[in-house]
């Protein structure tokens, strides 16, 4: 894999909406697949995607396993050492955490409050529609 590629993190808003509905967000998913960007996430954005596809997205739920494989294959999985109080939703703090641990050069995300940083500690946050025009695929 090149040294070069994007890094971005996917908010699990993103990955959901990739899985189960298409549009942008599955374009991003197939960019990391194609290994055309690099994505990094985290033990807590892992298990919040766990939990979020059992509770609200049954219809998901057969696709886990294969999701969390592929995951695991394609996705830089960091352990951030900083914990972030930057904005009020918790999970949102992890989202960050797993981007400034990643040295990731975006955030996509479809979360109002995260969009509203507009970017944080040079990470720049931008919604799925955003991050295809501006990392140009």
């Amino acid at each position: 894999m090149a040294a070069n590629l994007v890094k971005v993190t996917l908010d699990t808003n993103i990955i959901i909406s990739g899985l189960g509905f298409g549009g942008k967000p599955r374009e991003i998913l197939h960019l990391i697949l194609d290994d055309k960007i690099k994505a990094v996430t985290s033990p807590m954005l892992l298990a919040e995607l766990e939990d979020v596809i059992t509770k609200k997205f049954q219809k998901l739920t057969y696709s886990i396993e294969p999701v969390n494989k592929q995951i695991k294959r394609k996705f830089k999985i960091v352990k951030p050492k900083i914990a972030l109080f930057v904005v009020k939703d918790e999970p949102d703090n992890r989202v960050l955490e797993a981007a400034i641990e990643g040295d990731c050069k975006y955030i996509v995300t479809g979360d109002k409050e995260l969009l509203k940083l507009k970017s944080y500690q040079d990470v720049r946050i931008v919604t799925a529609d955003q991050f295809l025009k501006l990392a140009k695929f």
